[in-house]
């Protein structure tokens, strides 16, 4: 059973308050994308939610030691680039965290797959904690 979960459905919270939970020198590796610094977070997560649509989110802790978390995450979105296509990604994230308490790594590694908005888990009005996700999806 999870330790630890997680629902995230805002999207109105401004990147640049975002941004303020890293360190000014945070180094991120987002699927392919390598990044440093807060300006570079900022523009990644601008792009991010530009394409991302109609996004809804699942993390649930799968680690942690000292200053490092990880968890493991599954979310649906409309993808604007893609015609509006239901997506969803699968994937793995660890944090690494400063002596402030703020991020100072993250690294995420995650997949997509198209889905038909029928086989869609996170339906609106559904509780993304409340969905049975079997072992064959972890």
């Amino acid at each position: 059973m999870p330790m630890c979960r997680q629902q995230t459905t805002i999207r109105h919270v401004s990147v640049r308050v975002i941004a303020q939970a890293y360190t000014p020198d945070s180094v991120w590796r987002n699927r392919s994308s390598f990044l440093v610094g807060t300006a570079a977070i900022e523009d990644l997560l601008t792009k991010k939610w530009e394409k991302e649509k109609s996004y809804r989110l699942r993390k649930e802790l799968f680690a942690f030691t000292d200053n490092k978390i990880a968890v493991q995450f599954w979310y649906e979105f409309q993808d604007s680039h893609d015609g509006m296509r239901w997506k969803r990604c699968y994937g793995l994230e660890d944090w690494t965290f400063a002596e402030d308490g703020k991020m100072r790594k993250r690294q995420m590694s995650g997949n997509d797959i198209d889905i038909e908005e029928a086989d869609r888990w996170f339906k609106d009005g559904v509780d993304v904690n409340q969905v049975d996700i079997s072992e064959a999806h972890w």
